[in-house]
């Protein structure tokens, strides 16, 4: 299997590099910086789960050049998302290449499903936190990773089985999901609360545990992003949502969020995407998310870096 992870930050390097490492026949298509950095110091991991490194990355800067691809990993933050789908269009268009994204959120699915078809895109997600240091290295800082994925389409099912043929091999929890859809949705109801919150407070995990008011405050977002995924269809027993809220505090107390990662370090940040985007489902619905649209205030300064 030929696989082209698109974009190379903290996961989109993260999870090409563990599939390099199992032999697989890995490239990269980035921008001209990351293509430099890359080149220099070559593709580093380090990680709870073992560190890798490899200083020979197969890197693409333009779609045109891109051939034989089985597989697109679309791994970029969704304020990238309009940049990056021409880019995808013309990528599949060359070589029939399924897509799996792993972005954050639900609206980028249609986007792409209007983009390439409906068959070419395959439902999943990461659970990881990581980051990029100065040198462009990952920095892996939670205790381990899954990237989960499923089939949306019949089209999908050779591909999802060859990649789900590889989870015994790979040093991260690559995971098959029956129902994709919902799954997805537990993670942006978390996200959502997660990144929410301790972008807002700008502290990290432990705060949302040992405050009561702020823990209040993050099931609050829960409750609501699941009032949401019920409008969309998507229905969670009272266990799951207990599940989802419990991750909450199952954190090292250090640990943090990329949106209170990325804030800090004065970058952009996927408040449009995540807390916008449920705020865009609340008005198709006619209803109300008053947690998330306050969350949604606070944070939409920052979107495009610091002020």
């Amino acid at each position: 299997m030929n696989i082209l992870v698109l974009g190379a930050g903290a996961i989109g390097a993260y999870l090409g590099g563990r599939l390099l490492e199992v032999g697989q026949n890995v490239s990269f298509f980035v921008r001209e910086k990351r293509a430099a950095q890359l080149t220099n110091e070559g593709l580093k991991i380090y990680s709870p789960e073992g560190n890798f490194e490899s200083r020979e990355v197969s890197i693409y800067t333009s779609p045109d050049n891109v051939r034989n691809i089985d597989l697109v990993i679309l791994a970029v933050k969704g304020y990238h998302l309009n940049q990056v789908i021409p880019q995808v269009q013309t990528i599949v268009q060359q070589t029939g290449a399924f897509v799996l994204p792993l972005l954050n959120g639900m609206e980028h699915m249609e986007r792409l499903q209007q983009a390439i078809g409906k068959e070419r895109v395959i439902g999943g997600f990461a659970s990881i936190i990581a980051t990029l240091n100065e040198q462009g290295h990952v920095e892996h800082t939670s205790g381990s990773s899954t990237f989960k994925f499923g089939i949306l389409h019949e089209q999908q099912i050779e591909i999802c089985e060859q990649l789900e043929g590889l989870r015994t091999l790979v040093k991260t929890k690559l995971v098959r999901e029956e129902n994709i859809l919902k799954s997805m949705w537990k993670k942006y109801i978390f996200i959502t609360a997660f990144s929410g919150v301790t972008s807002a407070m700008q502290l990290p995990s432990g705060f949302i545990a040992s405050t009561k008011a702020t823990f209040a405050v993050a099931k609050r977002v829960i409750r609501e992003m699941t009032m949401l995924a019920g409008q969309e269809g998507i229905f969670l027993t009272d266990q799951e949502v207990e599940t989802v809220t419990k991750t909450l505090l199952g954190f090292k107390k250090e640990a943090t969020s990329s949106m209170h990662q990325d804030l800090r370090k004065g970058l952009p940040i996927e408040v449009e995407h995540l807390h916008g985007g449920a705020l865009r489902l609340a008005g198709k619905h006619h209803v109300d998310v008053p947690v998330i649209e306050t969350l949604y205030g606070i944070l939409k300064p920052y979107e495009n870096g610091r002020p």
